[in-house]
């Protein structure tokens, strides 16, 4: 892929995000979302890729556009896969609260996991730990070796987890193990991010989350020599006989960067909506200007570019959502 288009998807997510601003704290998280994937949709339409959406809003009977296996680009660039979500955080915009963001990953054709939407078993480490530990480990052994590995005691590990009912087993663990906690309330792709970012406190991320967003988080963490491992958690024989309809004949074993993201280039960008774990949220300035900060990185080339964009808002043509009732203006 060329490096141009770096900067290409960055435009699209910062518009996903301007539009979404709109809705912080409004109490309509389908209003956001929806403005988010209008405006992303309309702003993919200039970018240079012949890409098909392999993880977006659903499938083609689910979502009015960025449905799984939609066409989307100028249709002559390079032949990629897509994984998006729109807005990550749609309750978080609508209660104002942290961590919301538009996320897009692309990737050769065919290297992206077309991953089903349930549950997802994850372990994401940074470089140091890559390919050091198994996903198939309880959380005692996989920290105790991880401590060996960093020269760290436990108590100077920090596990970053999704507050959520479903952890109170690995939470009990760690805290017995005497590592130090870091509970998320949202936003389970710059979690598994964060484990990754060489100025981040965080050693592991650990937990489960949604297994579309464990893809992109995949994508951010080969960009940056990290590593993600997953593992399908299928409830019931509707979601599991969905897994086998998706291609995955072993739905319950343990996936790898290649399994999930391939072995070639990847290019990832996120904008924050809301503030976060490594991103600022959209903040407007005055009646004209808006201020947003994205990440945009590459896998073949490791490098990591944070990009702060101020908005001329009267100039840039945002789109509105179909579910914008109130014609929420920015100005």
């Amino acid at each position: 892929m060329e490096r141009e288009l770096a900067l290409e998807i960055v435009r699209v997510t910062e518009l996903g995000a301007l539009s979404s601003a709109r809705w912080i704290g409004r109490g309509d998280k389908n209003a956001a979302d929806d403005a988010a994937t209008t405006a992303i949709r309309s702003m993919f339409d200039s970018v240079s890729i012949d890409g098909t959406v392999v993880i977006g809003e659903g499938e083609m009977d689910e979502a009015p556009m960025l449905y799984i296996g939609e066409r989307v680009g100028t249709k002559d660039g390079p032949a990629v896969d897509v994984a998006v979500d729109p807005l990550e955080g749609t309750e978080v915009v609508a209660c104002g609260l942290h961590n919301a963001q538009s996320v897009i990953a692309i990737a050769d054709r065919g290297s992206l996991l077309h991953a089903p939407d349930i549950y997802m078993e994850k372990l994401a480490c940074g470089p140091e730990l890559a390919g050091k530990l198994s996903l198939d480990d309880s959380a005692e052994v996989t920290l105790r070796k991880a401590s060996m590995i960093t020269g760290k005691a436990l108590s100077e590990l920090t596990v970053m987890v999704l507050d959520r009912k479903r952890h109170e087993d690995l939470i009990s663990t760690l805290r017995e193990l005497g590592v130090r906690i870091k509970l998320l309330g949202h936003g389970d792709v710059a979690g598994a991010i964060a484990a990754a970012l060489p100025d981040s406190e965080v050693d592991l991320y650990m937990g489960s989350g949604g297994a579309p967003e464990g893809v992109l988080a995949a994508a951010a963490l080969k960009c940056l020599g990290g590593e993600l491992q997953g593992r399908l958690m299928p409830e019931g024989p509707f979601e599991l006989q969905r897994c086998l309809m998706m291609g995955l004949d072993n739905p319950t074993r343990v996936l790898s960067m290649e399994d999930m993201v391939g072995t070639g280039d990847v290019i990832f960008a996120a904008t924050g909506v809301t503030s976060g774990e490594f991103l600022n949220g959209v903040r407007f300035i005055g009646k004209e200007r808006a201020e947003t900060h994205s990440v945009i990185m590459r896998a073949q080339s490791k490098t990591i570019r944070y990009i702060r964009s101020i908005h001329f808002l009267p100039g840039k043509e945002i789109p509105q959502g179909v579910s914008d009732r109130q014609n929420v203006a920015f100005m």
